[in-house]
């Protein structure tokens, strides 16, 4: 993959050939990527794929092994300063003060960028509106269920009016409910013309609100582009999962005819991409109670890019 990303002033992230090492281990291998002013832009991959790593460098709080990362122009190695005030962070623990309520969480955050008391105070309230939290305004960290903590970790890190919002698995753990209630809030946001770098192991989260995307594995970028032409590049517009009998028939058949597929362990997968000739002579000659014909996801990209073996 090519290691270089065009010099253009639109970009609000440039990430130049990025590596880190812990103990004489690769974490992140020489990656580069840009982030476009006013998008939503992912960086998925299975536990240890050097995700989390680059996002820590990205915020100051690893130094880069080597490369470059650039934030609003400014380089994070020598200009961390001047970065910290233009950017916000939702890390995926919860670092909320549980000593202190809800508002004096935001406020006393607001604190660290010394914006002043008055203009803190109506940030706050119009935060807590925002992410529907007035009603908890008084209560104690200690108290707020999962989700109203995340809200109030992202309403946290927006205080200081950050033109790029960096989120680490911000829905991780949410009920259903929870996780869209977050995303109708980052899509209003997004409206307001904020940028996100978001990492998630939901791909359907990944689908929904992220403009262009990366894969890594082993620290490294596998792929990159928008939802919509990785799920067509990788994997078509459509499939089938197939088990329940012997397989045999199916493999010639699908070899004979120069279709795609997958062998797992109980069944397989057929990219079949919407040829209805296909899907229809499957259907009648193969098809079982255990036969399933389906759209294509992220999710299908990302188990065929990465494997489906379990990562400690």
């Amino acid at each position: 993959m090519d290691t270089t990303v065009a010099d253009n002033t639109e970009y609000i992230l440039r990430v130049e050939n990025l590596g880190k090492r812990f103990n004489g281990l690769v974490a992140v291998d020489s990656i580069s990527f840009a982030v476009r002013a006013g998008e939503c832009f992912g960086l998925l991959g299975p536990n240890g794929a050097g995700k989390t790593s680059t996002i820590r460098m990205m915020y100051g709080f690893s130094p880069p092994g080597s490369g470059t990362i650039r934030i609003l122009g400014l380089d994070v190695a020598s200009q961390w300063r001047q970065i910290r005030s233009r950017i916000g962070v939702c890390q995926q623990d919860n670092t909320l003060d549980p000593d202190l309520t809800v508002f004096q969480n935001l406020l006393i955050f607001a604190g660290y960028f010394r914006i002043p008391r008055n203009l803190a105070s109506e940030r706050a309230e119009e935060l807590l509106h925002f992410f529907a939290l007035e009603k908890k305004r008084e209560a104690k960290v200690g108290e707020l269920s999962g989700g109203l903590a995340r809200r109030l970790t992202l309403a946290r890190a927006l205080i200081n009016d950050p033109e790029l919002i960096i989120l680490d698995e911000p829905t991780t753990g949410l009920d259903p409910q929870s996780r869209h209630l977050l995303w109708d809030r980052l899509h209003a946001l997004r409206a307001r013309g904020k940028t996100f770098i978001l990492t998630t192991h939901y791909m359907e989260e990944a689908a929904q609100l992220c403009d262009r995307l990366v894969i890594m594995d082993h620290g490294r970028i596998l792929v990159e582009g928008t939802p919509a032409s990785l799920i067509e590049e990788h994997v078509g517009r459509s499939l089938i999962e197939i088990g329940g009998l012997e397989q045999g028939a199916l493999r010639r058949f699908l070899r004979e005819r120069q279709v795609d597929y997958d062998e797992l362990a109980d069944k397989l997968i057929i990219y079949s991409n919407g040829d209805t000739a296909i899907e229809q002579a499957i259907h009648e000659g193969f098809s079982s109670r255990q036969c399933t014909f389906r759209a294509a996801t992220l999710e299908d990209v990302f188990l065929r890019l990465t494997g489906r073996e379990l990562r400690e």
